[in-house]
């Protein structure tokens, strides 16, 4: 299956099918029309002695300086070169397929001025797998030009990319893949590098994830009520809909589904008339927290769909304009505002967590060990989870404000979009941990109480059964830690995710 780009709304689910499935990708007619226009519009310019930044005016600091017509493109070469300033580890073949399709949508919007054969270049490189070596720090968030430099370095042949499994120079892996060097005329280096397509798709896959993270969450909280034998009162409909705040109907109506079934659903079987406020809010920090990311997921595929290149062509008015369409403060706070909503939801997790530790609160024995003061059960669980909050609160720290002027003092405003996606994907990582202890413990209690699973909700008693396909019940104490390793894995792997059957009912 091939994702046409330049005409249709381009969605996170389709960059996350590019990036991991490595679907093709083709442009669309209207699209290629509009690249041309734009290209008609850049090659007039370039020889009418108007000074246009980035065309036939240096770049940066420079800004002003006319360049030598004779070095036009040549320039263009240099810039890139000058740029690919990125250090540290390489990111995943799936970020830099995903930098690629996002670089890709964004030239096809006809903005950049990119020569068609340039363009036709990118997505050949992207169709053949030929993955760009791009390091992950660099980037400001005005513009993504250390990361971006890099990505565009092997399509003219130099720079480094992998291709079957081998990191090549990358003339040679061009060549392997039955590629030629593209050449880059005026304005196609500024073109390829002047846009936020590292952000965007590092962005969009760590929401997708996270997306993913807040379901199996809700499969381990159900349990969690299965475990507590918790008071579902606040989950009522009527309840929720009395104040209809951000998500929480919505939450509330998905733990329902989870626990369809549930005894707990009775009047009068819950244990405790109120439950800890751990227990009694989720629909409310959870419904607020995918609030927040759909509100991030929204500006990621504003910045899929959209022409951010400055100068940006206008074609139908035959002129380019310096803009500030290269900075990305919306998406930048809508990212941290998804860390700390996943903070107060990590909060949430391991206060019930602790409270599942209490047999005053729970009827159940200490650390949920039947053997006794003789047995640990899971009290030293409690350094970890301390552990991973701690992680998680620092990376909850917005991260959009810390910057400095560089370009002397030109570029003196910065978001560091970047970066505060990176630190949500670090944030995530911790959150999968949290989940799979949380996970753990409910059906460790679940266990305890002897719970027949025909009265447990279908969705809990799913993800009942894939905790224990993975970790058996704790009798003996025995170390935890690869327990806790080996349901991370599932979680992060999507197999947690309540899915909604054809009857409508959820499994994990």
């Amino acid at each position: 299956m091939t994702i046409e780009v330049g005409e249709k709304w381009l969605a996170v689910d389709d960059l996350v099918r590019v990036a991991r499935a490595k679907q093709a990708v083709s442009l669309a007619l209207g699209a290629r029309a509009r690249v041309v226009a734009a290209r008609s519009v850049v090659m007039r310019l370039a020889s009418s002695g108007e000074p246009v930044y980035g065309l036939n005016s240096a770049l940066g600091a420079n800004t002003g300086a006319a360049l030598a017509p004779a070095d036009l493109q040549d320039y263009q070469r240099r810039a890139v070169r000058a740029r690919a300033v990125a250090v540290g580890p390489a990111y995943d073949e799936a970020s830099v397929r995903a930098m690629q399709l996002a670089r890709i949508a964004g030239l096809a919007r006809g903005g950049s001025g990119v020569s068609p054969e340039v363009l036709d270049a990118c997505i050949a490189l992207l169709n053949r797998q030929v993955h760009p070596v791009v390091p992950r720090y660099g980037s400001i968030g005005v513009a993504d030009l250390p990361q971006l430099s890099h990505l565009a370095l092997p399509l003219f042949g130099e720079g480094e990319a992998e291709f079957e499994g081998q990191v090549l120079g990358g003339r040679e892996a061009l060549e392997r893949a039955g590629l030629k060097p593209a050449t880059l005329g005026v304005k196609d280096g500024l073109a390829l590098i002047s846009a936020n397509a590292a952000t965007t798709a590092r962005a969009a896959l760590v929401l997708h994830d996270v997306t993913a993270a807040l379901n199996a969450w809700l499969a381990a909280v159900a349990l969690g009520f299965e475990g507590f034998r918790a008071n579902l009162s606040p989950l009522h409909p009527s309840a929720v809909a009395a104040r209809p705040a951000t998500g929480q109907v919505e939450v509330a109506k998905r733990l329902h589904v989870l626990l369809k079934g549930s005894a707990l659903l009775t009047p009068g079987v819950a244990r405790r008339l109120q439950d800890p406020v751990s227990m009694r809010v989720v629909a409310q920090v959870h419904g607020a927290a995918q609030g927040m990311v759909d509100t991030a997921i929204a500006q990621v595929e504003v910045e899929l769909n959209s022409a951010a290149d400055s100068p940006l062509v206008l074609a139908d008015e035959g002129v380019m304009l310096s803009n500030g369409n290269f900075h990305l403060p919306a998406l930048a706070l809508a990212l941290d505002a998804c860390a700390i909503a996943l903070a107060q939801c990590a909060s949430l997790s391991v206060a019930r967590c602790q409270r599942f530790m209490s047999p005053a609160l729970t009827g159940l024995p200490l650390q949920l060990t039947r053997h006794g003061p003789a047995h640990s059960g899971f009290a030293t669980v409690q350094k970890t989870l301390t552990a991973l909050w701690a992680d998680i609160r620092l990376r909850a720290n917005p991260g959009s404000l810390d910057y400095m002027p560089v370009s002397e003092a030109l570029e003196d405003h910065a978001c560091m979009a970047l970066g505060v996606a990176e630190k949500l994907g670090e944030l995530l990582e911790r959150v999968h941990y949290l989940i799979a202890i949380e996970l753990l413990i409910a059906a460790q209690a679940v266990d305890l109480r002897e719970l027949d699973p025909g009265a447990m909700g279908t969705g809990a008693r799913a993800a009942y059964a894939r905790v224990r396909a993975i970790a058996a019940a704790l009798d003996e104490d025995r170390p935890l830690g690869p327990d806790i390793d080996r349901v991370q894995r599932a979680v992060a792997a999507g197999l947690f995710n309540p899915a909604q059957t054809q009857d409508g009912v959820a499994s994990a």
